[in-house]
């Protein structure tokens, strides 16, 4: 049996865009081939595996080429270059209802959709009861299509959607149908699925969703495999660069990046991380994990009094998540000329949600409103987070049940 129900070699769509009508049927009849368009690649060099009983999550911003790649994958589009295996039967949630006729009843559009999936007329017969229960649209099953709601519409597409038990599942977008109750029974549905083996290729906007469901996560770019690991990972990474608008790619700072320097007074020299074994930290760390920060600064002007040490943390997106100083905190800074060091202790850790965070640091006169040394991006660091809680911070907590 073979171990991949999708597997993708060098796929490419392709494309060509014209800024008339008229450009297009000049390039079919050019004699010298000439081009009056310009190529634009939905998708571009896609290698892709995924397992049998994989449930795999898609994700990218509107246009990245995620409907493209379906498309191609349930043979509604055909690539431009590239090939596409896939190993069972497929059933693709992409455009509930369509090929629906609106003049047919809903039990014939039951008999005529499940017949285009390679249902047989007896397995149509078998499943039909099921099919019907799952839509619970009552007697309007019977009448025209045209004279449903949008809810009832949906409720029967994704019941004849399912009903074929494929080995290979596909949703886009698809599982916000119908009310409330209908969208809990589509859920226990699709769980269902997964636990009994089917591979899944869920793709949606909705990341806690696929924090939730997928146990792996691709993301697609402009056309092409951003990235395609843990899930975790790449759902922080992508929002990371959906608040940045660009890619983020963590670079190792040996140097301190100086923003303002003023001489004469003090300077920062050295800012390290340690975790609770007094080793110094990479690039990432968990969220919970104890963490001490050391600061290391000269004084050159030690007549100064009470001057003040603030360490801040930013997201990737310089949203201000936390700022510290020795001022609010009611604390003295070692002030001799000549060399000196604070430290700053997370005994629970950062608790920020997963993704790219910087420090920045300063060393200020007693109100912390002058600035002597200021330095941005001193360190660049990854928290690391489970899907354990939603938004900004997993602050501590504890249910009370009894």
């Amino acid at each position: 049996m073979k171990p991949y129900a999708i597997r993708i070699s060098n796929l490419s769509k392709v494309y060509n865009l014209y800024n008339r009508p008229i450009d297009r049927l000049k390039e079919t009849v050019s004699f010298t081939k000439r081009k009056y368009g310009k190529e634009f690649y939905a998708l571009n060099d896609i290698n892709l595996k995924i397992r049998k009983g994989e449930t795999v999550g898609l994700v990218g911003k509107n246009g990245s080429g995620k409907s493209t790649l379906l498309k191609i994958i349930t043979e509604v589009l055909l690539p431009s270059k590239g090939t596409v295996e896939v190993s069972g039967a497929v059933s693709a949630l992409l455009e509930l209802g369509a090929g629906f006729n609106p003049e047919y009843t809903g039990i014939e559009n039951i008999r005529l959709n499940c017949s285009m999936m390679g249902l047989s007329y007896d397995e149509i017969k078998e499943k039909m009861p099921d099919i019907i229960a799952f839509a619970d649209i009552g007697d309007f099953i019977y009448q025209p299509v045209r004279s449903y709601s949008s809810g009832m519409f949906a409720r029967l597409a994704f019941a004849v959607a399912i009903s074929v038990e494929p080995e290979i599942l596909i949703v886009d977008e698809a599982l916000s149908v119908g009310d409330t109750r209908f969208q809990i029974k589509c859920m226990e549905h699709m769980k269902r699925m997964m636990e009994g083996g089917t591979t899944v290729l869920f793709v949606s906007h909705d990341i806690n969703a696929i924090r939730r469901f997928c146990s792996r996560v691709i993301w697609l770019n402009n056309g092409k495999i951003q990235l395609d690991g843990e899930t975790n990972m790449v759902c922080d990474e992508y929002l990371d660069f959906l608040k940045r608008g660009e890619v983020v790619h963590f670079e190792k700072r040996d140097a301190l990046q100086e923003f303002v320097h003023k001489d004469g007074i003090a300077e920062i020299k050295k800012f390290t991380i340690f975790d609770s074994f007094g080793n110094e930290i990479g690039n990432s760390v968990n969220y919970d994990e104890p963490i001490v920060i050391e600061v290391i600064y000269d004084v050159y002007d030690e007549s100064l009094e009470d001057a003040v040490l603030g360490i801040a943390i930013r997201s990737s997106d310089d949203d201000y998540t936390c700022g510290l100083n020795t001022l609010l905190d009611g604390e003295r800074i070692p002030w001799k000329y000549g060399r000196n060091k604070v430290s700053l202790a997370f005994p629970y850790g950062i608790r920020a949600t997963g993704g790219k965070y910087y420090f920045e640091a300063a060393l200020e006169e007693q109100t912390a409103t002058i600035g002597f040394h200021y330095l941005q991006r001193i360190k660049e660091i990854n928290i690391i987070m489970n899907y354990k809680c939603e938004g900004r911070y997993n602050i501590p907590h504890q249910w009370l049940l009894k």
